[in-house]
């Protein structure tokens, strides 16, 4: 039987959760595995919590929606409110611990519920314009769903003129992707 998994990733406007997904599916296809996204925004389109749902299997996958997520990343207080529908006894739930306040509105039914310092982790010790690749790199080493030098591979496609201009950023995102994961298998351990 082929494997299927399903995420659901989601933030406020901005966090970059589109661009996550975006990325993912795309490195997923290129490890030749049938990938799919959907983005859903809430009503307020700018500054809103928007989910992007992603479906990576070995076998054609035939819508990227989905009633229960194998993994679910929320990074703000409204995203874990909206998201906790999506989590089952099946679920890795994992969440930005910086979020203050959520703790009553975690699902109670995941498998597991995980608190990463995602955010602090890039203001601390890399860019908080790379908290999107450490949330990239946490959802690759919880799922496996697809090998972290693909992940770079398909993000030096993705954003490789920007890298152009500013050589630096590559290895700091890079650092975000590895330090992502570190913090997931840390937290598993």
């Amino acid at each position: 039987m082929a494997e299927t998994i399903k995420i659901a990733l989601a933030g406020e406007g901005g966090q970059g959760v589109q661009s996550v997904a975006g990325i993912l599916v795309e490195a997923a296809n290129d490890e030749g595995r049938e990938a799919l996204y959907i983005p859903n925004f809430g009503v307020e389109q700018r500054g809103g919590v928007s989910v992007a749902f992603c479906q990576i299997s070995d076998e054609k996958v035939g819508s990227p929606k989905f009633q229960y997520a194998d993994l679910v990343v929320a990074l703000s207080d409204r995203a874990v409110r909206r998201t906790r529908q999506y989590a089952n006894k099946n679920t890795l739930y994992i969440y930005d611990s910086s979020i203050k306040g959520v703790e009553n509105e975690l699902p109670k039914d995941a498998k597991k519920v995980l608190g990463i310092p995602a955010l602090e982790t890039a203001k601390k010790e890399l860019h908080p314009r790379v908290f999107n690749i450490i949330i990239m790199g946490a959802a690759i080493e919880a799922t496996k769903v697809v090998g972290m030098e693909q992940a770079k591979k398909a993000v030096e496609k993705r954003l490789g003129y920007k890298f152009a201009q500013k050589p630096e950023l590559r290895e700091l995102n890079y650092k975000a992707l590895e330090r992502g994961a570190e913090l997931v298998k840390k937290s598993l351990a």
